[in-house]
């Protein structure tokens, strides 16, 4: 059974940075999008960065020059770089990738960003 893991959460500064990865333990095939979502407290899960089979890549307004999507093809790893962060951006971050094959979707299970001072 495929699982992805996520890693790379915690507490930063407003300003700092942070690096998430979530990679795929197991066999995992046909994956033509992989993407972040947050979900802020209160709020429903929101796409954050996105990036599909082609390369292309999509961020949401609220993180747009300050957040970067890239991967692993190799290792079926996707990372999301967050720079000059704020503390509208402290949300559980959940990696997301979508298959041409059943089930067609795999979640992370999420993992904690706090920005504060």
């Amino acid at each position: 059974q495929v699982q992805l893991v996520e890693s790379g959460g915690g507490l930063v500064q407003p300003g700092g940075s942070l690096r998430l990865s979530c990679a795929a333990s197991g066999s995992i095939f046909s994956i033509y999008a992989m993407g972040w979502y947050g979900q802020a407290p209160g709020k429903q899960r929101e796409l954050v960065a996105g990036i599909i089979s082609g390369g292309s890549t999509n961020y949401a307004d609220s993180v747009k020059g300050r957040f970067t999507i890239s991967r692993d093809n190799a290792k079926n790893t996707v990372y999301l770089q967050m720079n000059s962060m704020k503390p509208e951006h402290t949300a559980v971050y959940y990696c997301n990738f979508k298959t041409s094959v059943a089930p067609y979707e795999h979640w992370g299970q999420g993992t904690q960003v706090t920005v504060s001072s």
